[in-house]
């Protein structure tokens, strides 16, 4: 008997009208505006009025280092979140919406799998509700006016040198990494370097995602600066009239979007920055409605632990005042297998070394989530080729450190596949044993928040700053940043600069080649190794297996 895929069995599943869900998530019809049968956005007068009420238990959802055998985050994200409902917890689902980029490069989607999935799969891993186009519109609109700007007399003194901020698309495309516009004459402006991110690597994303309403979204696109002035000082977009148009174009993208599981819970799926050269969470807009609608609410952070979950708590959580209630940590045997030096080739063979081997990855995210003083479990996705033997020296080596174990089947089972895993959770939230702080001051040097991400979080023995990059954490300081936290972009495959690095690493250098300030989002960037905030495309991209069959149906996505 075949297995059926993720796209087989989300065409299978019997969708109910999106008013339905909302009805489940106490969020009445009128506060609705449909996309179709199956996706809605929510009104913002409607989020608004929410703010009053209680707030629910946050529940963070990561993962150990990623590798090319897959881990699962965002199924058990969403298989843990149906468990939590059938048990009878009000649960609500926060996610990120997924990237064109690895959509059709990498991944070819990301909307969960197997019976643990939200959907509709396809539109949500395509087009979706059109937030990334509304995101990318205001991000590109603001560059046309920086150029418009200087061609047209270029009152605010504005540097052509200086330049600092970036069109977008949201698409992985190598050759727009460094580009040269306004060639063609004196009509089309004055000739300079420029370049392109990634949409969710952008400022504006980071904003959308982090601002808490509609008057900080449009305080928040004021504040980015997009260029310096020969004397040094910043000019933002509110010194070039910007913010308020970027607002119009971001003002419907920004009400939340409701989708469903299979299992019909209702799922909140908003913005979408990448964890490894961006922030890595959902919207706060998203999160903070949820947790006032819901009992619980079950969200991700993207990549690792040393990613994603340290920018949720020391940016999305500071930022928002959020207090994570537990912690789950998302593995696999087959991934503790590469991390314990086996070729994915061979992961198929019966190797309790290796698993020993690879468990330095799992407890070095253990250790550094206990560290924010968050409680902790492990959710071990099985796989078909998994054995007791290797299981047993998960739970052994977990165990060592009280940490409770469960091995989970959601892809093939949906919520009964985590009902241990949810009643463990539940545990811990009744228990009220988490005591989630930041992992830095607010007042500490931004190169001392950088060093100590790398030494408590990486292990590394200390970070080599570039001189350019030292020089712009003082000006960053001098010109009153030097409270703002640090995003750092680095390698997602492992805790040092170097992806080939699996394991533990420890006592390495982390080097820092650049950092960017990103003012309206709150932040600073750090660049470290040779991550790119555009990524390209793979020798052989999940878009060349993507097609529509003979009656119009997307083929190949997922």
């Amino acid at each position: 008997m075949s297995i059926p895929s993720d796209l087989e069995i989300a065409r299978e599943a019997t969708l109910r009208p999106i008013a339905e869900i909302a009805a489940r998530a106490g969020i009445p019809e009128s506060a609705l505006s449909p996309y179709g049968r199956y996706k809605a956005k929510i009104d913002l007068d409607f989020v608004a009025a929410q703010r009053s009420r209680p707030e629910g238990a946050l529940v963070l959802v990561t993962g150990i280092s990623p590798t090319a055998a897959g881990e699962g985050k965002t199924t058990t994200t969403i298989g843990l979140a149906d468990a939590l409902n059938a048990s009878g917890a009000r649960t609500m689902i926060c996610l990120r919406e997924p990237s064109l980029g690895p959509s059709f490069g990498m991944k070819g989607g990301a909307t969960g799998g197997g019976y643990a999935q939200v959907l509709p799969m396809d539109e949500i891993n395509l087009h979706f509700t059109g937030d990334f186009h509304a995101i990318t519109a205001a991000n590109n609109l603001l560059c046309a006016m920086i150029d418009n700007h200087i061609y047209w007399g270029n009152a605010l003194g504005i540097d052509e040198r200086r330049v600092s901020f970036r069109r977008a698309i949201d698409m992985n495309d190598r050759a727009l990494r460094s580009t040269v516009v306004s060639l063609g004459g004196v009509a089309n402006g004055f000739p300079r370097e420029d370049g392109f991110d990634i949409t969710v690597a952008s400022e504006v994303m980071a904003v959308f995602c982090l601002a808490r309403d509609l008057a900080d979204l449009q305080e928040r696109l004021g504040r980015i600066i997009v260029a310096e002035r020969r004397d040094g000082t910043a000019v933002t977009a509110r010194d070039l009239k910007a913010d308020g148009a970027m607002s119009v174009l971001l003002r419907d993208a920004f009400a939340p979007n409701l989708v469903q599981t299979i299992a019909g819970s209702p799922a909140l799926v908003h913005g979408g920055p990448f964890a490894n050269i961006a922030h890595g969470c959902n919207s706060v807009m998203a999160t903070t409605l949820g947790l006032r609608l819901a009992d619980i609410v079950v969200t991700e952070a993207g990549f690792g632990a040393d990613l994603g979950a340290e920018k949720f708590i020391d940016i999305k959580c500071r930022s928002a005042g959020l207090k994570p209630a537990c912690s789950v940590i998302v593995a696999t045997v087959r991934a503790l297998k590469m991390h314990g030096g086996v070729a994915k080739s061979d992961l198929g063979r019966e190797d309790a070394a290796a698993v020993e081997r690879g468990l330095s990855n799992l407890r070095r995210h253990v250790e550094n989530l206990r560290g924010f003083g968050l409680p902790v479990v492990v959710a071990l996705n099985r796989f078909g080729s998994d054995t007791e033997a290797e299981f047993a020296v998960v739970r052994e080596a977990m165990g060592a450190l009280n940490v409770p174990v469960h091995v989970c089947t959601h892809w093939a089972d949906g919520a009964a596949g985590a009902a241990e895993l949810a009643a463990t959770v539940r545990g811990i939230i009744d228990g009220g044993a988490s005591s989630c702080a930041p992992l830095y001051p607010a007042e500490m040097k931004l190169a001392e928040k950088l060093r100590t991400i790398a030494r408590r979080i990486y292990r590394a023995a200390d970070i080599a700053l570039d001189p350019g990059a030292e020089r712009r954490l003082a000006a960053f300081e001098k010109a009153g940043f030097g409270h703002l936290p640090v995003c750092v972009a680095k390698t997602q495959y492992s805790f040092s600069a170097d992806p080939t690095a699996m394991g533990a690493p420890e006592d390495h250098i982390l080097p820092v080649r650049s950092v960017r300030l990103s003012a309206g989002a709150g932040f600073v960037v750090a660049i470290c190794g040779d991550i790119m905030t555009m990524p390209g495309l793979p020798r052989v991209p999940a878009a060349e297996a993507i097609r529509l069959d003979a009656e119009g149906r997307i083929e190949g996505l997922f």
